[in-house]
């Protein structure tokens, strides 16, 4: 366990604004199956998410791929107006037409449209974080980078990060503005990504584990115990904020108490 992330219960993004580093996912707040249409629970989901906020969660992450659209627009509906200290984070650049159908589109004019989207559905005239979902092998990862850097300029979004990317791809992406986050699949059972953990704490990045416990984005359900798993992460690297998602208060609380195995 590494000493200072036993002693770092906080992470500053962008070096600018410190969060508590048990996040929340939102992408299981969405219809089932394949996370597609509004969250049945709707009311039982506001809930939910102003509990997270009670017991001290500061960072929220969603993506417009949620639902489409709908994980953003219940972040809003339960956490309007957002009290100080919240950080929203939102991703672009992938579609879902249909559950289980995934469409990769990284063109500067899907995200900047996507970030007006963010922006109406989150209530919001500033996104805290606006991450690049994926890749998108038809267009130069430069031109998408430089189109949210663009909104950053705009005043839009506050930071920028980028998920499911290797360390060339994040090289290059600084290579035209700054990163904040870095978001990629990693947990205690899968370790391809140690290095990317250590590089980017060396950078002063944020690195945001997706699948901490190991369950699979269409799928419900995990492999692993979630507080030993997350504290596990949190005390592996002190730039490790971790997101899991749930649709129960009781896994919510859980989850929460990680701090405990840290």
């Amino acid at each position: 366990m590494s000493q200072e992330a036993k002693q770092s219960r906080t992470f500053s993004i962008g070096g600018e604004f410190t969060v508590d580093r048990i996040g929340f996912g939102a992408m299981r707040l969405t219809g089932q199956p394949g996370n597609f249409g509004p969250y049945a629970e709707w009311e039982e989901g506001k809930k939910l998410l102003k509990r997270a906020f009670d017991l001290g969660v500061q960072f929220f992450d969603s993506a417009y791929a949620y639902g489409p659209e709908w994980a953003d627009k219940l972040l809003a509906d339960a956490l309007h107006p957002y009290p100080d200290g919240i950080f929203v984070a939102t991703k672009g650049g992938v579609d879902k037409p249909a559950p289980g159908q995934i469409v990769v589109d990284g063109s500067p004019k899907t995200l900047l449209t996507q970030v007006e989207t963010a922006l109406r559905n989150l209530k919001t005239d500033c996104i805290d974080l606006f991450q690049l979902h994926r890749v998108d092998p038809q267009v130069p990862l430069e031109e998408s980078v430089g189109a949210l850097d663009l909104a950053r300029c705009e005043g839009k979004i506050r930071f920028i990060g980028l998920s499911n990317v290797n360390q060339g791809e994040l090289d290059k992406a600084l290579s035209v503005t700054s990163i904040a986050t870095v978001q990629n699949r990693y947990n205690q059972a899968e370790r391809d990504e140690d290095a990317m953990v250590d590089y980017t704490n060396e950078k002063g990045i944020a690195y945001l584990p997706w699948g901490p416990l190991g369950a699979q984005p269409m799928e419900s359900g995990a492999n692993l115990p979630a507080k030993e798993s997350l504290g596990w992460l949190l005390g592996h690297s002190p730039n490790i904020i971790v997101i899991p998602g749930t649709t129960s208060t009781s896994h919510l609380e859980e989850n929460v108490s990680a701090w405990d195995f840290a």
